[in-house]
This record gives structure tokens, sequence and C-alpha cells, in this order.
């Protein structure tokens, strides 16, 4: 601050005085800086471990308040909500840094409230259909993925034309995922109300019998390949297969398609992967007795990485095991045991993926630790794969499609392909975020620019954070069906209420991003910050007067989510 000499002294006082007024405005302290705060936009982990591409912390902010826009937050990346709300393995919240200070929000349970908030009140979507004469693209395949890309192409613009192969459209959604987690009324609704944006569908049309691919290329800009995994992987025990096999995805197929499955008493299903966890409930629901859902991998709980886990869904493994289901985990079938050609047992070892030499860990079977089980079935579900008829060219003998990280076919100009048929596909979310991808891709495609390789920067961590601002708060319970009352049509998961998900919003630590909490505003020592009654254009409702600020650094110290940082003076 500027200050007066005393009187009649020649000695300038530097710090102690009267400063008098206008005189902090006329000395630009901001001249002292070496360093300089700055707003920077963090990526949260919540929204880094999203397959789909959703951003929680946005929506997460918006649902206390404005459900509708926040529900539009969610639908700018992922159409179905109502679907992955209930479906998706939700790694946002294994990532999630409020799980490192007390518990996770429970974002998976906001997304179905919006998503069902959506269906209840028939808001549309924030979609434009797409002018009459707009370029043209086929996506075959009418899936969560072919369905996400038809989504996102017309909201760019294109008129999207989606092939499928069944007489109704879903995938395995409506032919793979059973009542008691998705319910057949919850996908009806949802993909009615998707489709009608502007999607033209075309029902019983399969790809090799209806229309072939080199037709498709001719007739429209670019095509989106993606019709899922049919066909079983081949399976035996040593070259020994039983006669009456079938394979694990055929028969929950059946079930969910007639309601009917063959009468078993003892069951070994081998795999596990959802398919085998969702045939043994459902079969443990319509009266079998004893059922063992064999994997070489092991179940989750502490220490398991995650390439030693059962890929199956970690709170459906759980509730498989409330139901009576039987897990064998860490075991490999290496005999039959065949009365005829009939399967009355299998013979069990211990199994565990070690290091071999070349680097790799591969699963490997310890002598002397054989047991046999009886059993009256046994029923493989060790994955799918493409059926390659009217693809053969494109997968060249490959069981999946090979692309790159924007969903592009090598070596196929305007081919692109995503969802359970590229190599590494698997899940709804991993589908849903195949299609959105594969549409920005498209688009740059027709338009000329080059696609974008870039890798996703890495998300904020909670030593970022300022912790000191943040109570503990228990997060919303989430009430399930007890195991006694528990069928295979019922769904099982409750939902939450309106106020349980505006006190998740208000449990978001809203990582990286401004939460106007005026801090930085209210304890800056020189008044550098400045509040802004409209957002500014970094989008917060604050802006640094860098002629007075010092560079202290303590609005970068009190920020609570890491959106400040301090940078060299240039």
């Amino acid at each position: 601050m500027g200050v007066k000499p005393e009187s009649g002294s020649t000695k300038t006082l530097t710090r102690g005085a009267v400063a008098y007024a206008g005189s902090s405005l006329a000395l630009k302290t901001g001249d002292w800086r070496v360093t300089r705060p700055v707003h920077v936009h963090r990526v949260s982990p919540c929204s880094h471990a999203c397959p789909a591409g959703e951003n929680p912390q946005a929506y997460l902010a918006l649902a206390q308040d404005d459900p509708r826009a926040a529900w539009e937050s969610l639908v700018s990346a992922n159409p179905m909500p109502a679907v992955t709300g209930r479906v998706c393995h939700h790694p946002c919240e294994i990532e999630c840094n409020r799980g490192r200070f007390d518990e996770p929000v429970a974002i998976h349970a906001v997304e179905r409230f919006l998503g069902d908030q959506a269906l209840g009140h028939g808001w549309n979507y924030p979609v434009a259909k797409p002018a009459p004469d707009a370029p043209e693209v086929a996506v075959v395949g009418a899936g969560p993925a072919g369905l996400s890309a038809a989504y996102h192409l017309v909201r760019r613009g294109y008129n999207a034309t989606l092939f499928e192969a069944q007489s109704e459209p879903g995938g395995l959604l409506r032919s793979a995922i059973p009542s008691y987690r998705l319910p057949r009324a919850v996908v009806e609704r949802e993909l009615e109300r998707l489709l009608s944006v502007g999607i033209r569908l075309e029902r019983n049309r399969r790809l090799g019998r209806d229309m072939i691919l080199a037709d498709l290329e001719k007739s429209f800009r670019a095509v989106f390949l993606a019709p899922g995994a049919e066909r079983g992987r081949e399976w035996s025990v040593g070259g020994v297969v039983p006669r009456d096999l079938r394979n694990g995805l055929d028969l929950l197929q059946e079930w969910l398609s007639i309601g009917a499955l063959p009468r078993y008493e003892r069951v070994a299903i081998i795999g596990g992967g959802n398919t085998s966890v969702d045939l043994a409930r459902v079969l443990r629901f319509n009266g079998v007795r004893e059922i063992h859902v064999i994997s070489f991998r092991s179940r989750p709980g502490p220490g398991v990485s995650r390439d030693e886990v059962m890929p199956a869904l970690p709170r459906e493994i759980a509730q498989a095991l409330e139901e009576g289901v039987i897990i064998d985990d860490c075991r490999g079938v290496t005999r039959l045991i065949l009365r005829g050609e009939k399967a009355v047992g299998v013979e069990m070892v211990h199994m565990k993926k070690l290091l071999q030499r070349d680097g790799t860990r591969k699963p490997v079977a310890f002598e002397g630790t054989e047991t046999v089980l009886h059993v009256d079935h046994v029923i493989p579900a060790i994955g799918e794969e493409v059926e390659p008829f009217g693809m053969e060219a494109v997968l060249g003998g490959r069981p999946f499609f090979k692309v790159d990280g924007s969903g592009r076919i090598e070596g196929h100009r305007g081919l692109f392909a995503g969802g359970d048929a590229r190599l590494g596909g698997g899940t709804v979310s991993d589908a849903v975020g195949d299609g959105r991808r594969a549409a920005e891709a498209i688009d740059r495609y027709i338009r000329g620019v080059a696609i974008a390789a870039g890798t996703a920067p890495a998300p904020i961590g909670i030593a970022d954070l300022n912790l000191n601002y943040f109570d503990r708060a228990p997060r919303a319970e989430i009430a399930f069906l007890a195991p006694a009352s528990r069928s295979a049509e019922t769904e099982i998961e409750g939902a939450l209420g309106a106020r349980e998900v505006a006190r998740e919003g208000e449990r978001c630590f809203s990582c990286g991003e401004c939460m106007t909490c005026d801090n930085c505003w209210t304890l800056c020592p020189d008044n550098a910050v400045l509040k802004t009654t409209e957002p500014a254009a970094d989008g917060s409702h604050y802006v640094f007067d860098y002629d007075y600020c010092k560079g202290c650094g303590l609005c970068a110290r009190e920020c609570p989510v890491g959106f400040i940082a301090m940078v060299q003076e240039p």
C-alpha cells in the first residue's frame, strides 16, 4: 500500500503505516508476481472411467435443482440412462474420489433416477430431426452400440438407417439380460422414445441374407457394423463333447423368449462371465436344486487384481451366492465323466494364473488337487464371437473386428465397427461409448476432417482436493429384495427418491470443476479475485485481476475442488 512519510522526516516507511484512499489501486502489486493462478478444468475420475463417456460431475450438480437439465446433460453422451443405470458395472463409482474419503457417490442410482424421470414425464431428447437431404449413414445391428451410434449421428445432423436382423430392436438388452436386472417394460419404453428422434429402423434385415455389405457401402456415406457376438465359442474337454451340449447364451435366450428351460437337478456352468451367472440365477429361480459356476478366475475381493477376477459384475456374483448358487472359483475342468454320451460329472482342478517366461500370465493347473463333481448337465458359457456370414472379407478370419480407438476398421475406408463385435468389447456401457465415438469419427470422415487419436488427460486425484471443506456423509442406501422374495421376473434393486438423489449430488466433490464456493473471492488478501454475475469465459463466476494479484497461491490452496492451479509467469 502507498504510505506518506512522517512530518519533517526524510525516512520512507515501508510497512505498518496508514493507507490513503485509492493508493492501493494506484500501485499495481501484480508486478511483484512470479507465479499466477489460473482456472484449470480437470477431468473427474468418474468421467474418466465411464465407458459411455458420461460426465457424472455435471449431472450430479444439476440433479439437485433441475432434474430435466441433469438428464439432458446425461443424454448428451448416453441416450439410454434408464437401461445403463440398471445394468452398468459402474466403474465410475470404483474410481470416485469420495470413495477414498468415506463412500463413493451412488452415481448409477442417480443415473437410473434421471432415466426413469424422463420415461415418467415424457421428456423429449434435446435433438432436432435431420434434414431430408442430410447425408445418410447405415448402422447394422440395433443393439446398444448400434442404437447409440444412430442416435449420435442424428444429433450431428445425419440421416441414420438402422438395420436389425430380428423383429425388434434392442439386441442383448432384450435377448440376454433377465428381467430381475432389466425389466422388459423399461427396455420397451426407452427404445421407443429413442427411435422417435428420427432414426429409421429396418426390421428383419440380416446382413448376408437380405442385403450385402458392398451395396450398403455404395448407398451410404459410411457404415457402422454392430452385429453383436451371436455365435458361441466351441468347447470341449480333451475333444470330448456331450451329445446334449447346450451353449449358455442359447439357453438364456430361449428362456427369455419362451419362458421355459429344460429340467435339471444338478448343473455345472463353465465360465465366470455375466452369462454364466445370469443363467445360474435363472436356473435357481426355476427350481434347479444345485448349481455350480466353475471359473479359473477368482471371486471379487480384497487383493484380487482385475486380470484375475471373474468378469461377471461383482454385485451379481454376491446376489447369486445369496440365492444359493455355488461358485467354484480358481478351478478348471480337466475331464468330463460320461455315461454313454451324456455328462454325469466333471473333474475339477485348482488353477492359478502364474507368470510365464515370456512375461505373460496364464492359468496353470495344480496336480493333486483334482475333485469330482456329480451333475446331470454341463453348460459352457465361455463367451461368444461374431457370426461372420456376410462380413467374411472384413473380419479376415478373425472372431472379432479389429478397430482403432475411434472404431475405424483397418484397411476398409468408410467402415466402422463396435460393441460386442469388436475385439475387447463386452458391456452395455462399452457398446454405448463405441457408438458415440464412431458417430464422431464418421462425422469427421464425411466432412473430410482428420480423426483425432489423442489420449485422454489423467483425472484429478484426491490429493489435489482440499478435503478440509467437506463433511463426512453416508451414501444413500439402496434397497434390494431379500433372497427369499426374489424371482426371475421381479426387479431386485430398488430406486432412490428425489430427496436421496439431491443428497447424493451434495456429496459429490465436484472434482476439477468450480462449485461456486466463493473461497477464492472471499479469502484473497488483495481483492484480486472478482466475482461476476454472469458466467465468465471459462464457465466459472470468477476472474483474476492480474494487475493486483501477487501470486501468493492462497486461492489455489483453499480451492476445495482443485480448479485453481499456480503456473509460472509467462
